[in-house]
């Protein structure tokens, strides 16, 4: 029998976004107390995104809280209709409030550099050692699990699982929200309280009244907006690559055994592929960017250099530059890179990002999309692109944008190397 109750009295945090989050459950309480969930206030909500949009500030303690209010609402709605079991209640409010628990510092950089997952460190703190587990235990030797198979998508309720990881869930309508927010830009706005008023329960997934079809519209949109405007903007990119090649460079420099003026001892587990818990655990934000501040007095000028950088926002120059079409000019600007004494696995840099806003599932294709379905008059289902003009547009149609990132100041400094600097000058028409 769980000890965890109902709170004597509600408690409330004061949400830009929301106006309030409503805590009423003992389990939620205890939670959010815990160290590996306070641990969320040191990691971005954004990554690098303040660099471009000041703003930017949020954490993903602020985004776990608001994802926790939306479920909260939607199980408000759910209460009393057909397939809602409210016995799945605490379970997904859970899942909710720690869907993002495992994100490192910087996230997805800080994940392609070291080769991690942010989803198995979630699992790991929700099954491990720690203060989440502890609470968690007491509601049934069963929750713990329980939780994270939500979060990974294998619990056997897909209704419960689609309610914070679909094509229209909890997490993609609070982060729209809060990301446009703290951003200051129009784009991520929608009509969450009429979706949240047309969601029904179904027995495999959320679906949608038809009556509701131009708000999921305005929704899908919204994000194919914040992707292109926000999330993938050249300049917050351009900071990702910095960040990326510093901690790159960093673990070069370690496998080396170069000796670093500031040995990074919270790194030494994650360069050698070895972390424990308690050692990811203690990675945050700050500890990432005090490193990077000392290292700013490394002998190693690439670290040094890169550090100064990204610290300072001396950014590389980004340049449209589709790979497919220039292979040619790929090799030779590698080559001219490494005569110019700038090594292109650090100064020249292609990146690529892509998205696709809405698709559904096809035969024969490998990945499972689970399309968002809107209720008919007649009880029945029907695909939202089958039924929306809007949405059908854009359906399944991915866009791509690649971008060439390098030094513009380095290239323009002649004193070393003129010539090969023109020549790279040249093909990159800068």
């Amino acid at each position: 029998m769980s000890k965890y109750g109902v709170l004597a009295e509600e408690k409330v945090f004061k949400d830009p976004v929301h106006r309030y989050i409503h805590v009423r459950d003992e389990l939620i309480w205890e939670l959010i107390g815990t160290k590996e969930f306070q641990r969320l206030r040191r990691i971005r909500q954004l990554g690098t995104t303040y660099v471009t949009f000041h703003g930017a500030e949020h954490t993903r303690f602020n985004h776990s809280l608001g994802v926790y209010e939306i479920t909260r609402r939607m199980v408000e709605e759910f209460t009393g209709r057909p397939d809602w079991n409210d016995e799945e209640r605490l379970l997904v409010l859970t899942a909710a409030l720690l869907h993002d628990i495992g994100h490192g510092p910087f996230s997805h950089s800080f994940e392609k550099v070291f080769d991690t997952d942010h989803e198995e460190w979630t699992r790991s703190i929700i099954l491990g050692d720690t203060e989440i587990n502890d609470v968690l235990s007491q509601v049934r030797p069963q929750f713990p699990k329980d939780v994270a198979d939500v979060i990974e998508k294998t619990y056997s309720n897909k209704l419960v699982t689609s309610m914070i990881s679909s094509q229209i869930d909890a997490d993609r309508m609070d982060y729209l929200q809060r990301d446009a927010y703290y951003t200051g830009v129009s784009y991520g706005h929608f009509d969450m309280e009429r979706i949240l008023r047309v969601m029904r329960p179904k027995e495999d997934q959320v679906v949608i009244k038809n009556s509701g079809m131009h708000a999921v519209e305005d929704y899908i949109m919204s994000r194919y907006q914040m992707y292109w405007q926000v999330y993938f903007h050249p300049v917050t990119r351009s900071a990702e690559v910095i960040l990326s090649k510093i901690l790159m460079r960093a673990k070069d420099l370690y496998e080396q055994g170069y000796s670093f003026m500031q040995e990074p001892k919270h790194f030494y587990s994650i360069f050698k592929g070895k972390a424990s818990l308690d050692d990811y655990l203690r990675l945050d934000e700050a500890i990432v960017l005090y490193y990077f501040q000392v290292w700013q007095e490394e002998e190693d000028r690439i670290l040094r250099d890169l550090c100064v950088r990204f610290l300072n926002r001396r950014l590389f120059k980004y340049i449209e530059f589709n790979p497919n079409d220039r292979m040619d000019d790929w090799l030779v600007l590698h080559d001219l890179f490494k005569q110019a004494d700038l090594q292109p696995d650090y100064y020249l840099v292609l990146d690529s990002s892509s998205d696709l806003p809405y698709d559904f599932y096809r035969p024969g294709e490998e990945e499972e999309r689970v399309p968002i379905h809107l209720l008919m008059p007649n009880g029945r289902l029907r695909e939202l692109s089958r039924q929306s003009d809007v949405v059908e547009a854009i359906s399944g149609k991915k866009r791509t944008d690649h971008k060439l990132y390098v030094p513009l100041d380095r290239l323009e400094d002649e004193e070393e190397y003129g010539e090969v600097k023109r020549k790279i000058r040249k093909i990159l028409d800068i």
